[in-house]
């Protein structure tokens, strides 16, 4: 039994990856440095992949997204260096960005709409595909990346398509074997759509290149036309979705071909169940005459090795897997198929971290905890008396620069190298700072800064029973910017309140009002690993009783607004729409739960990177106050996605896109609160950035927001 594996985390063993790029960003390292340290990760990728299994791709590394890359590889951009390479992504020429499929993995979108008269050649020579000079490289399918693209008529779609396939067929004449992922063929398609792919993997059946086509998150609708396309390897999803795995025990697989059975979760860290593995695969032994077996979905949804956390309960790390070990177990599975290894037992939770009280509370929600007494035009009424806020209230959406200092502070705090009542003493003095910088720039609504917080969601892990944080589970999100996702092994409950003490010191130091901030269920949910034994909907409710309490607490302190943030609600929604309603029922349910509170507080959620266009319905139905999004890289375009709703909530606009480093003008963002209240009446406009300001320095963050304190006054001497 051979062994397949792709998408290993490209972030290096000590996240050389961020390092040195981040060092180029400054000037610190020129672009050689740059080359040679992702030069050693596709070296340690390499070793790694051949130590357990037999075949995989090489050119896996990107200098920053490989959607980007695809967009210069067929030529509709052409950076000279590594300098314009990230002008594309993080500059004056930023492109939108937005989430992976549901993951939480971001990926540039190219517009087809800004680009004049786009046309495709091949660009195999620029840098931003230096690593794909290999005997085995690694590409987005074209297909895929069209279908994430924006700005593309429907009728336009099949010419850019067959002539960007002209380009692919002339890159693969390059080499013997290539894989090709085409994770958007999971995707609800039209019948148009699948006779185009038809028409265009056809055409390059008279190729001498091996192309391996992968498919992964969820099942191909289309498999019996995917299984005629003239390729020489096909991989299958078989843990998320059960219907490809169906089909061929069915219909058989063809003969000339290769099937990659992905029967190792590359999505979650928990350990498989080797013997189930083994006995689909030897079902599958049976009906496929070429067989591999491979991980379901790419491994850079994992952290590297758990070999690196020693200061996790054994009981606990002993059915842990991530990608190292993995791709183990990919080899023990293969071993285990041709009998050379006994079949090792499965794991077991059971009732490891089970809480009787969290469970009862669960049991016991009744159908109006769900729902609020006091409907959204009465709530306005009070908040509106209570706040007093003026037109186009500013605020930010919760965190300032960590700099250097709060980094080395926390971090002498973890090694006990000072005490808690120090730790506690500089993060007030923080506090002091910031609240103080607000005041004097002008901002309406105020926010305590989130100098103590690490990650939005691990900060609450750490607090939360039913938790384990990780000490090097960094997992990439986007460019270089990495998080550790926590691990959900148990009930969910809140033993002490979690942010009550920083925002009430941050509330008595001002006359303005202060933001409570919280990251939403579904969010802390989406950006976790989670128990796949115990139902989703159990594991967000519980989420949403332990938010709901400290926001309780909050009203006991005189908080007036609490934010949710809830970037991971669209994310976390299936691929497939006829899988949706059961996903945002629950939710939403978790959504209210968590703020079905007083009147009085202002319930404010922030969403950014999504497409909201599709899944405006149900957030009409998430009974919040004020809702802000991400505007900047979109230009506005977002405020479509509000058209032809009954939407009567305020909305807040982020007009300066955080993600760059550069400082928004008072026109720029003019520019795109003009076209917004064309659809939005000003009475419920907001100004705000379009995310958290922690990765900013305090330079940018000072411009960026006078200047975004000039936009507001403006409109109002205007309006």
């Amino acid at each position: 039994m051979k062994i397949y594996a792709y998408g290993f985390p490209r972030i290096g063993i000590n996240r050389e990856y961020k390092k040195v790029i981040e060092d180029y960003w400054k000037d610190e390292v020129d672009e050689e440095k740059v080359i040679g340290v992702l030069s050693n990760i596709q070296k340690q990728q390499i070793e790694i992949y051949t130590k357990y299994v037999d075949t995989f791709p090489q050119g896996e590394i990107s200098f920053y997204d490989p959607m980007l890359d695809t967009t210069i590889l067929s030529g509709i951009y052409e950076p000279k260096n590594l300098k314009e390479y990230y002008e594309l992504s993080r500059g004056m020429k930023a492109l939108e960005m937005t989430k992976w499929f549901n993951t939480n993995y971001h990926y540039l979108v190219t517009d087809f709409s800004k680009i004049k008269n786009p046309s495709f050649k091949v660009n195999l020579e620029n840098i931003a595909v230096q690593f794909k000079k290999c005997s085995f490289p690694q590409f987005i399918g074209p297909f895929t990346f069209l279908k994430l693209s924006k700005g593309i008529d429907k009728k336009d779609f099949p010419d850019l398509f067959l002539n960007l396939i002209n380009v692919y067929r002339e890159i693969l004449s390059n080499y013997k074997q290539a894989q090709i992922d085409e994770p958007a063929f999971v995707m609800d398609l039209e019948k148009d759509e699948i006779s185009l792919i038809k028409k265009g993997y056809n055409s390059l059946g008279d190729l001498k290149c091996k192309v391996t086509l992968m498919t992964y998150y969820s099942s191909v609708d289309f498999i019996e036309d995917l299984l005629s396309l003239p390729v020489s390897a096909i991989g299958l999803d078989f843990v998320h979705d059960k219907t490809n795995y169906e089909y061929i025990l069915e219909k058989g697989f063809p003969e000339d071909k290769i099937l990659i059975a992905g029967l190792v979760d590359g999505r979650n860290v928990w350990k498989e169940d080797i013997y189930n593995a083994v006995s689909k695969l030897k079902i599958l032994s049976k009906k496929v005459t070429n067989l591999m077996v491979s991980n379901a979905a790419p491994l850079y949804h994992l952290p590297i090795s758990t070999a690196f956390e020693n200061k996790m309960d054994v009981n606990l790390k002993k059915v842990l897997s991530f990608a190292t070990e993995k791709l183990e177990e990919l080899k023990t599975i293969g071993l285990c198929f041709e009998d050379k290894k006994e079949t090792p037992e499965k794991y077991v939770l059971g009732s490891y971290g089970r809480n009787d009280e969290v469970q009862k509370r669960i049991d016991t929600l009744k159908q109006e905890d769900f729902v609020k007494k006091v409907s959204y035009q009465e709530r306005r009424k009070i908040q509106d008396k209570l706040l007093n806020l003026p037109l186009f209230p500013t605020t930010t959406i919760g965190s300032f620069p960590q700099t250097g200092e709060v980094r080395k502070k926390r971090k002498s705090y973890l090694k006990k190298e000072i005490s808690f009542e120090e730790y506690k003493a500089f993060i007030r003095s923080e506090i002091d700072k910031v609240i103080k910088f607000q005041e004097d720039i002008g901002l309406d609504v105020l926010v305590h800064g989130e100098f103590e917080r690490t990650d939005m969601v691990e900060f609450f892990a750490q607090k939360l029973s039913g938790f384990v944080t990780t000490q090097n589970g960094w997992v990439l999100s986007y460019g270089t910017r990495v998080y550790r996702p926590p691990i959900i092994f148990g009930d969910i409950s809140r033993p002490n309140p979690m942010t009550i003490d920083e925002i009430k010191y941050a509330q008595s130091k001002t006359n303005k009002t202060v933001k409570g901030m919280l990251t939403g269920p579904v969010t802390i949910l989406a950006w976790s690993y989670y128990r796949e034994d115990i139902p989703i909907e159990n594991i967000a409710y519980q989420l949403a009783l332990s938010l709901r309490d400290e926001i309780l607490d909050y009203e006991k302190e005189g908080i007036k607004i609490v934010q949710i943030d809830e970037p991971a609600f669209r994310e976390k929604a299936p691929i497939k729409k006829r899988d949706w309603k059961g996903y945002f029922d629950w939710a939403i349910k978790a959504f209210n739960l968590t703020t079905n509170i007083s009147p009085e507080i202002q319930i404010h959620t922030h969403m950014c990177y999504s497409e909201f266009g599709e899944i405006i319905d149900y957030i009409n139905k998430m009974d919040f106050d004020v809702i802000s999004i991400e505007a900047s890289r979109s230009k506005g375009d977002i405020i479509e996605s509000f058209e032809g709703i009954d939407f009567k909530h305020q909305i807040g606009l982020g007009v300066w896109d955080i993600h760059s480093p550069i400082v928004p003008s008072v026109e720029e963002m003019m520019d795109i609160v003009k076209r917004a209240l064309q659809k939005i009446s000003k009475e419920n406009f907001w100004i705000n950035p379009d995310c958290g300001l922690k990765t900013r320095n305090w330079e940018e963050t000072r411009s960026s927001l006078s200047n975004l304190i000039k936009l507001a006054k403006k409109l109002r001497d205007e309006i």
